[in-house]
């Protein structure tokens, strides 16, 4: 018996299944498994990062109490650091124009922001707080008041930065950074990467293959399968939302008009939805339309599902999409 299952798989080898190491060897040449830890880290102590952490789901940093970081990129309950919003909304009820980005794995990107224009998670971490339509805090001094007022607090940006002036808006920006710099996520396709054959199985690892054949790496490659550069929306085929102009408003260079950083694929299936403007629901209708304004390709079904399935083997492995990205797309984190 036990022969017969090792000819009936030599079969399947010979009939064109994908080849683990072959395809290892293709994919080391584009993407690489998620370093360790994030650059800075190393500078991160244990009271930095439980202050960071007690701040980021700090709902008192809003001017209502009620929207904290995680209130937009949730990383509890097995969540992928986003809201599974379109776009989300503030403390008063108003909604941003674009899609909240996740903040696991944040701090290995080339920039923050779509648009790129915060260079680092501390640069990231002041903005929403003033952001009238986000957290809407009216500005630093009034932040700094209400947290002041809070004695653990004092006591602990005591621990995290000793010295007279301890209670900072940097301060208090580099303790989210240094929480954020925690969020590394641990997925089966590093495992692959890593060596170990078993970690996808063959519906992933056509799913793989298929990834690299189509041209999916000519923007989604390096460690995090993206985040690392910007491109035009639209590259072959006009995308029909013109309306955010993307990286241009921030350079004003013309070169940059409809340039969006490129998001990083892991934990892709637990992130929806898509685009920066939240226009696509599943990850299987966003492979299709990237294939088309990116590639000009009409991918068929069986490639779409075949890549949408690979997508999946991306996910941290404490987290999982609500339903398989083979079967429709994920529209959040665990039930």
């Amino acid at each position: 018996m036990v022969a017969a299952l090792a000819a009936f798989s030599l079969q399947g080898r010979a009939a064109g299944e994908p080849d683990a190491a072959e395809l290892r060897k293709q994919a080391l040449a584009l993407i690489a498994p998620i370093p360790a830890r994030m650059p800075g880290a190393e500078k991160d102590t244990p009271a930095m990062v439980a202050l960071g952490k007690r701040l980021y789901f700090e709902k008192r940093l809003s001017a209502n109490d009620r929207q904290s970081c995680n209130s937009c990129h949730a990383v509890d309950r097995g969540l992928g650091g986003v809201d599974n919003e379109p776009t989300s909304p503030g403390a008063f009820g108003k909604r941003g124009g674009r899609n909240s980005p996740t903040t696991l794995n944040a701090g290995f990107h080339i920039a923050q922001f779509w648009d790129g224009r915060a260079e680092d998670l501390k640069a990231q971490a002041k903005g929403p707080i003033l952001n009238p339509i986000e957290m809407a805090m009216p500005d630093e001094k009034a932040v700094l008041a209400k947290i002041g007022a809070i004695k653990s607090y004092r006591r602990d940006f005591q621990k995290a930065f000793p010295g007279d002036n301890s209670l900072t808006y940097d301060n208090l920006a580099l303790a989210i950074a240094a929480f954020e710099r925690t969020l590394v996520t641990h997925d089966r396709f590093d495992d692959f990467l890593k060596g170990n054959d078993r970690a996808l199985n063959d519906a992933e690892l056509k799913g793989l293959r298929t990834f690299l054949t189509v041209g999916c790496t000519t923007c989604h490659n390096g460690p995090l399968v993206g985040g690392n550069g910007f491109r035009k929306v639209g590259a072959v085929n006009p995308y029909e939302n013109t309306k955010d102009r993307g990286r241009v408003a921030v350079t004003k260079e013309e070169e940059d008009d409809l340039l969006f950083k490129v998001p990083s694929l892991r934990n892709i299936a637990v992130t929806a939805p898509y685009f920066h403007d939240g226009s696509q629901a599943t990850l299987h209708d966003t492979v299709r339309k990237m294939g088309w304004l990116q590639l000009g390709l009409k991918l068929e079904p069986a490639q779409v599902e075949s890549i949408a399935t690979f997508l999946g083997a991306l996910t941290d492995k404490g987290r999982a999409p609500k339903k398989s990205a083979s079967t429709g797309g994920s529209t959040g984190g665990m039930p």
